[in-house]
Parts: C-alpha cells; structure tokens; sequence
C-alpha cells in the first residue's frame, strides 16, 4: 500500500458501533492511545472490518488545529 498522507498509524480494532449510514471505529494505538473514525457503512463492509483485526488510521489534512481556554 503507497499512499500519499504522511500520517499512517496502525493499530488494532477494539470496537465498531455500526449505525444505519455510518459506522464509527475505534482503533487502539500500541501506546494505548485510540482514534475514532467515522466512515460509512459501506465502506466498514467492503473492508471487512472486525474487532482484533489490524488496520491504519490514515490522516490527510492541510492544517490541524490547537486549541486552549
């Protein structure tokens, strides 16, 4: 796989909580940390996605914003 992101994080699927259009991911990073990504349902089937199995956070963006009280 080549992509064009820079940020590629791979983990392990520790839940899927599929909705009627959309399913949200959550992906447990080897420090501990999660990501949770929201894609459609679809997309969710067409990868095959299951609880233990590896898979990539991949992040594309053009700015990432901070932000403090």
């Amino acid at each position: 796989m080549k992509l064009s992101a820079r940020n590629i994080l791979k983990g392990k699927i520790i839940q899927i909580k599929p909705g009627v259009v959309n399913t949200e991911v959550i992906l447990e990073l080897p420090g501990g940390g999660q990501i949770v990504s929201i894609i459609t349902k679809e997309s969710a089937e067409n990868l095959g996605l299951t609880v233990g199995k590896p898979a990539y956070a991949v992040v594309k963006a053009s700015s990432v914003m901070i932000g403090v009280d």
